[in-house]
């Protein structure tokens, strides 16, 4: 008799940190609920992205959830300002794309699904190395969701755990990726970037763009996105 596998519900952006995150849940036999949340971003082609990654990664169910943030979280990326380019990216200083309260939103939703599901584990691909310096990426601020999780819900009330995984926080983005090739990804089916044309190709200019260029450079691999390392 075969054992069943254990739910988990993935945050899935479409973009190259939750896709490796989401591949890791299922290296560790996880059967995967994507949730990717639409919530007034500019473009519209991270969705396709994350579609893209949902069925290359076979999951078991793939959720898109519609909450339009743009009346209560303004941010470069609801449109209230233009996207920065071609700055220098500082852990220190947060900038216009951070969208207030996302990931607390992001994690709400996909604890109200697990708790539905039965399931006890969400994972997310934030990360506090090689990032913009948004606070809700960093390893304090997932314990401190987990702790409310238990709190919050009536199966913490009754002595369940929940378990929020954030297994990149403490990576570089080359290892993020070095990790994301040893499992066979193609990051060609992802997009980084904060300001992409309408064809969808990266401006390589935004700190996402900057980012992941420096992570392959450092890596050694080719973004099959671009054709060239870094």
């Amino acid at each position: 008799m075969t054992s069943q596998k254990v739910a988990a519900v993935i945050l899935l952006s479409g973009g190259l940190d939750s896709y490796t995150s989401a591949a890791i849940a299922r290296s560790l036999g996880f059967d995967l609920y994507a949730l990717t949340v639409r919530y007034g971003q500019t473009h519209f082609q991270e969705i396709r992205a994350a579609r893209a990654v949902a069925n290359a990664l076979g999951v078991a169910k793939h959720m898109e959830l519609e909450i339009d943030l743009r009346p209560i979280a303004l941010s470069a990326l609801t449109g209230a300002v233009s996207v920065p380019k071609d700055r220098v990216v500082d852990p220190a200083d947060i900038p216009a794309t951070y969208v207030p309260a996302r990931n607390t939103v992001f994690l709400a939703l996909a604890l109200a699904w697990a708790e539905s599901l039965g399931a006890r584990d969400i994972f997310i691909g934030v990360n506090a190395l090689d990032y913009s310096g948004y606070p809700d990426c960093r390893p304090e601020y997932i314990r401190a969701f987990e702790r409310l999780a238990k709190l919050a819900t009536k199966a913490g009330a009754e002595g369940h755990e929940f378990h929020v995984h954030a297994p990149l926080a403490e990576l570089t983005k080359a290892e993020i990726i070095r990790r994301g090739v040893s499992l066979g990804l193609d990051y060609g089916l992802t997009l980084s970037c904060y300001d992409p044309d309408p064809d969808g190709r990266p401006c390589e200019h935004c700190d996402a763009c900057l980012l992941r260029a420096k992570g392959f450079a450092e890596a050694g691999v080719t973004d099959p996105l671009l054709g060239v390392t870094g």
